[in-house]
């Protein structure tokens, strides 16, 4: 079945700036979201998805109650809820493999949401914007035709994507909103940023950057964080890119060096001194082939019940 706007299909074929100005109603609903300011969310209570990752959980979750993930330039930030059980994904997509990350965001989703007789699955795509190498548009048009190719109707309730998050500065564009997060228990989704982005950040991220697929990492019904077991080959020439400046970093490991926030280069260096410390994971990190496992303490943050050797 298809994707859906006020109960009509989208159709896909026509330019996309026709098919905005077919949904005013969109169009006006990225303006509000672009126009909050971003809330800075504490730990308390959070699950941070990174790129190429998604969590999925209910209202009825006792440990988090806020997912929420940042950094997004040309990437794409989808949530998508069941509005009868209140099942809520998060993840965040770069196009690295989108018609299969979106059939297993739906699945995730309905696995939670079978038992209800009522609802139905609504999706909200946030990020991107007019970048030079329109990685940004490919990824939204991906996005939309994986979801219109469900077998289950979706309906697009907020499309804050590409050039509906764009703004122009000195001729050189911007993402306006760069992250979000969704209230699982009363399903608002609004602009956001993270000042905690863990735990085991390094480790996720040395994932991400060795060219992991789509992985889950929360587990609702123990509500428990699991991080791996993952494994890699020693990344290449790592040495060479720690030589290098900033201006180079940006420039070679980013798909949009002009756009991005300015802890981007020290967050890649942090991660490529990570995956020189861990050539072999497999020996380092996880020589038991079991995951990372945290739980929420008392204070709502996460607290490591078992561990590999980090």
């Amino acid at each position: 079945m298809p994707l859906l706007v006020n109960g009509e299909r989208i159709d896909l074929a026509r330019p996309r700036g026709d098919m905005i100005r077919a949904y005013p109603h969109l169009e006006e609903k990225a303006k509000l979201l672009r126009s909050q300011p971003a809330q800075i969310v504490e730990p308390k209570g959070l699950l941070y998805v990174q790129q190429r990752e998604f969590a999925v959980t209910t209202p009825e979750d006792g440990s988090v109650s806020i997912l929420g993930s940042d950094d997004a330039t040309t990437c794409h930030i989808v949530v998508l809820r069941h509005t009868g059980s209140g099942a809520t994904c998060l993840t965040h997509c770069d196009g690295s493999d989108t018609e299969a990350e979106v059939s297993l965001i739906m699945s995730s989703v309905k696995s939670f949401s079978n038992s209800t007789g009522y609802g139905r699955l609504e999706v909200h795509l946030v990020g991107g914007f007019n970048d030079d190498r329109q990685l940004s548009q490919k990824l939204t048009n991906q996005l939309l035709r994986a979801f219109d190719l469900q077998p289950d109707d979706v309906h697009l309730v907020t499309f804050c994507v590409t050039e509906l998050n764009d703004r122009e500065e000195k001729d050189i564009h911007f993402p306006i909103i760069y992250g979000i997060a969704v209230n699982v228990k009363t399903a608002e989704i609004f602009p956001a940023t993270f000042p905690e982005k863990g735990p085991d950040e390094d480790l996720r991220s040395a994932h991400v950057l060795t060219g992991a697929t789509l992985t889950n990492i929360y587990d609702a019904k123990m509500e428990q964080l699991h991080i791996g077991p993952y494994f890699w080959t020693p990344f290449p020439h790592v040495d060479f890119w720690l030589e290098q400046d900033d201006k180079q970093i940006l420039q070679n490991l980013s798909t949009s060096p002009l756009a991005e926030p300015p802890h981007f280069v020290s967050h890649i260096r942090s991660t490529l001194t990570f995956l020189k410390a861990h050539p072999f994971p497999s020996r380092s990190l996880f020589p038991d082939r079991k995951p990372r496992i945290y739980k929420k303490n008392e204070e709502g943050l996460w607290e490591l019940v078992c561990s590999g050797k980090i």
